[in-house]
């Protein structure tokens, strides 16, 4: 009769292909649209997401396979729904949760820089050239949820110094540093930038999360998860989060 076949799908919910095994040159380690990774099996119990159903002979030009919420197999959520369900509670809960609302913005910071890229009839637009760019874009997207919104407060002095951050969040004791990756700054260097920048965050008053968003659109930093997975921290008074967006190319 037919063959059932799996698809593929990034961590951010974006199909790359329905017919993972009748057509892998369709398959893709990295999502072109967002840069995130990408599975065909559930990462709890290794079955495979459910893709296109294939009959020879027959070609179908219909929709393609939707993209489910939950594995068939075990039930478990899907990166992309948790997501989805985290950022729900944070934007409808009790209490906001500032926290996973800035990650979220991160998280699609690049896929928002690629659409503005494209405009109608030409129109001129913001392209991120620097860290700059990414500071304004940010600012702006961070509006969307937050109204005290501090750019270029002071931090306590550190090691005979003192510096800016990018932006505070008082209210919700968060501060956002922002850095973009370039030639000169890559992986080695972040990290070191970051590390000092931890240890002044930590000593202001009004810190109790720090979010470093590093923009990496050019792929600099060749293994993002070590990066991140070395610097994330989360104590009890103070929690560290390392966001490097996209993740591959």
């Amino acid at each position: 009769m037919g063959q059932q076949d799996a698809q593929q799908v990034c961590l951010n919910g974006h199909q790359i292909t329905d017919s993972y095994h009748y057509s892998p040159n369709f398959r893709m380690k990295c999502c072109s649209q967002c840069g995130a990774e990408t599975i065909h099996q559930c990462q709890s119990c290794q079955t495979e997401i459910r893709g296109d159903y294939h009959v020879e002979g027959f070609f179908g030009f219909g929709d393609s396979t939707p993209v489910p919420s939950n594995c068939e197999g075990c039930g478990a959520l899907f990166p992309w729904a948790k997501k989805q369900q985290d950022l729900t509670v944070a934007t409808t809960g009790p209490r906001q949760d500032g926290f996973k609302l800035i990650e979220h913005i991160c998280s699609r910071f690049h896929l928002v820089t690629k659409q503005l890229r494209t405009r109608y009839a030409d129109r001129g637009s913001l392209i991120v050239v620097d860290e700059y760019d990414v500071q304004d874009l940010l600012h702006g997207l961070l509006r969307i949820h937050f109204d005290d919104i501090r750019p270029e407060e002071w931090t306590p002095s550190y090691a005979g110094g003192s510096s800016r951050v990018d932006f505070l969040l008082k209210d919700e004791q968060i501060i956002v540093e922002v850095k973009k990756t370039r030639e000169s700054l890559r992986a080695k260097h972040v990290g070191e930038q970051l590390i000092v920048d931890i240890a002044r965050y930590r000593a202001h008053p009004d810190c109790k999360n720090l979010i470093c968003f590093v923009y990496d659109p050019d792929g600099w930093v060749a293994n993002p998860h070590g990066l991140e997975s070395d610097l994330n921290r989360k104590d009890e008074d103070f929690e560290v989060k390392v966001l490097i967006v996209p993740k591959g190319h």
